[in-house]
């Protein structure tokens, strides 16, 4: 301890500017030596484990994975159709409450109306056509059958491509992305996308998990060996929904391979950041990094974010704890399959919609559109599998998984529409996403992005991708 009683004595040997300096000097130090801790600690990439899993029937063994990748073709026949037409002419309606609209769900009255479109004019086989427009893959990957949307760009000796995986969510499919499709494999100064639009494992084409367990860490991976198995080392990401939390924890698992991550819907309300912004952000936004938009969203808080919420979210209770129950009645009632979905269609476009004796359920998409992927669901039997995405995701606290509490550094673009659920400002996205590139205050657009808005989630993604690439 002689070395502490000499520093003591040099300290108070000098005059008070000098005390000063050195005490102004130590502080300097103590800040610079914190800020370079930091500052390396945020610099190291953290990951998350791949994990590994086996989802198909029976046991694993040498000949179950078959690595190739298998052309594939949406069929459908006049035995199919007429199933459906003879369900469709089976069914018991209830009458709505007087002036409900869609408050109560799905107005009986217009359904009715959309019913008899789907019997008498919609045409399955001209929609079948459709969707084979673009060429369809299966492949399979551990254990499971796993479908896939696969488009290059035109040829161009003057562009850069670049590989992009978009990502689905519910009660969504790969049909969501066909409008923006032709969008993003046009040139576009020098760059355009080879874009793959898998299935979720248990939504459509996609074989469902036979095993329980299955949730978006388990589709992370297996996009990940996807994009792997088509010679993709590294490309880029869009989704929303599960897609948005599938393609993070890809980014999460493999953060060398993820040029870019792009979401139009993202959550983030951890930490006392987030409270102390909620007290002081309605009177003192710039405090807290809120803008004049982020205010306008986000308050009257508990009415936009906590009652809303209640309002809209009891599917998801049913899905998160007892699936199978409401899933067997919906895979056996087309018509019970078309209300629970199409609601969603009207409410997540915007909330406004529960006003309207129609739910605004055309304002945005046509009946051909939506119809379509009701019957991608229909035709696959994919309700109840699809549903029970959401009790293997909350069988534990999200909040407690790993990936929860992992950071996510790859290049991040964030594209915040107006009538997304829940609103996230940037602020509260970079507790998460600590490289963010990209927020932009979309002019409109609900939950639905690539279906509803595709012109512009296509230009903010574009714009996103630029700026990484720096171009």
């Amino acid at each position: 301890m002689q070395w502490l009683q000499l520093l003591k004595e040099s300290f108070f040997g000098l005059d008070v500017v000098q005390q000063q300096l050195v005490i102004g000097s130590a502080v300097a130090l103590a800040v610079g030596g914190a800020l370079v801790y930091a500052m390396q600690r945020r610099s190291k990439v953290k990951t998350i484990p791949l994990g590994e899993g086996w989802w198909g029937a029976g046991e694993k063994t040498p000949q179950s994975e078959d690595k190739k990748i298998y052309p594939f073709t949406v069929k459908t026949t006049d035995e199919e159709i007429k199933d459906l037409h003879e369900r469709i002419d089976r069914t018991r309606y209830t009458d709505p409450l007087e002036e409900s609209a869609f408050h109560y769900g799905f107005n009986s009255s217009y359904l009715k109306k959309v019913v008899s479109y789907w019997r008498n004019e919609f045409d399955w086989k001209k929609q079948v056509a459709t969707l084979n427009k673009y060429p369809h893959f299966i492949t399979r990957i551990e254990g499971l059958d796993v479908h896939f949307v696969h488009v290059r760009p035109p040829h161009r000796a003057d562009q850069k491509v670049l590989p992009l995986m978009l990502v689905h969510g519910w009660p969504g499919s790969f049909y969501e992305f066909y409008k923006i499709l032709p969008l993003l494999t046009q040139n576009h100064s020098g760059i355009a996308f080879e874009v793959i639009i898998p299935s979720i494992p248990g939504y459509g084409f996609s074989e469902a998990p036979h095993k329980q367990g299955f949730n978006s860490l388990d589709a992370a991976r297996v996009f990940l060996t996807l994009m792997e198995r088509l010679g993709f080392s590294q490309f880029y990401l869009q989704g929303g929904d599960w897609g948005s939390l599938i393609t993070t924890n890809m980014a999460q698992m493999k953060p060398d391979c993820v040029k870019g991550l792009h979401l139009n819907s993202w959550m983030s309300m951890r930490g006392f950041k987030v409270l102390l912004s909620l007290i002081i952000g309605p009177y003192l936004p710039f405090l807290v990094g809120f803008s004049r938009e982020d205010v306008r969203r986000l308050f009257p808080f508990f009415e936009k974010n906590v009652w809303q919420m209640l309002r809209e979210s009891g599917y998801l209770h049913i899905q998160g704890t007892k699936p199978d129950t409401a899933g067997c009645g919906l895979n056996s009632s087309p018509v019970g399959l078309a209300a629970y979905i199409l609601e969603k269609f009207s409410t997540w476009v915007d909330m406004k919609n529960r006003d309207l004796m129609d739910g605004g359920l055309e304002r945005k998409l046509s009946l051909d559109e939506l119809l379509t992927n009701v019957m991608i669901y229909w035709t696959t039997g994919s309700i109840v599998s699809s549903m029970r995405f959401y009790k293997e995701n909350f069988k534990s606290d999200l909040n407690n998984r790993i990936d929860s509490k992992t950071e996510i550094f790859v290049p991040t673009g964030l594209a915040a529409f107006p009538h997304e659920l829940m609103h996230c400002p940037k602020s509260w996205a970079q507790i998460r996403y600590r490289n963010i590139h990209t927020y932009t205050f979309m002019p409109q657009g609900g939950h639905f992005a690539a279906f509803e808005e595709p012109q512009l989630l296509a230009d903010d993604f574009i714009q996103f991708v630029k700026k990484v690439e720096k171009l």
